[in-house]
């Protein structure tokens, strides 16, 4: 890829639409609109118009970065849905990036990355340790020994209490981090973004009856 190709990288997995464009090392554009829903209805409006004012189209663009979660169950599939979709009309990769791994970019050393799960949990997980965890969903009276680390996101005082860490901000907004991970991408072996979820959905839809078999 070029070093100056324009990276664009969009995330819908919480209560807001964001996005970011990315070229070489410099940030062109960030966008962050929080909302509760409305997303699906919002999300190519924003990237159009983020593009525009950019002076740049769908067409310039050489990899998109989507936030695969986790977080709101339909959030995270507007925008892995988006992402595919453009992917496939433009010809050009698309990489999902967790929200998890994009928070703790840029810290050094160990960290312990988490977000807001709702219902008095989170979702936690380790980089550079060394047992690092594995993303899960946590709550601090269930938290297991962890090791020193730089925690950051949601709960980072309290779980760096726990661990004997410390508290710090992410070094950078989240689909800038999105849009640096993607475009670091190596894309050899590299799948189709796909949504990270660490829950089930809070609603499913009925199960349909058994059909009647008829004698």
């Amino acid at each position: 890829m070029p070093p100056n190709a324009l990276v664009l990288a969009f995330d819908t997995s919480a209560a807001h639409c964001a996005a970011a464009l990315l070229s070489g090392d410099h940030l062109v554009a960030q966008r962050h609109e929080p909302m509760e829903k409305g997303q699906a209805e919002r999300l190519m409006p924003m990237l159009a118009e983020m593009l525009a004012e950019a002076g740049a189209g769908f067409s310039d663009l050489a990899r998109i970065g989507v936030g695969t979660g986790p977080g709101n169950f339909t959030g995270v599939r507007i925008s892995v849905a988006a992402a595919r979709g453009l992917a496939l009309g433009l010809g050009i990769p698309a990489v999902g990036i967790s929200a998890l791994q994009a928070q703790a970019l840029g810290t050094d050393g160990a960290v312990l990355s988490s977000l807001d799960a709702r219902k008095g949990a989170f979702y936690l997980q380790g980089f550079g340790l060394p047992e690092a965890p594995a993303a899960q969903i946590l709550d601090l009276a269930s938290l297991p020994p962890l090791h020193p680390a730089t925690c950051i996101g949601f709960a980072a005082e309290d779980i760096a209490a726990h661990c004997a860490g410390r508290p710090a901000q992410p070094r950078y907004p989240l689909c800038e981090a999105i849009a640096r991970l993607a475009q670091a991408q190596g894309l050899t072996h590299t799948p189709r973004p796909a949504p990270f979820y660490l829950r089930s959905a809070d609603a499913a839809p009925p199960s349909d009856p058994p059909p009647v078999i008829l004698p």
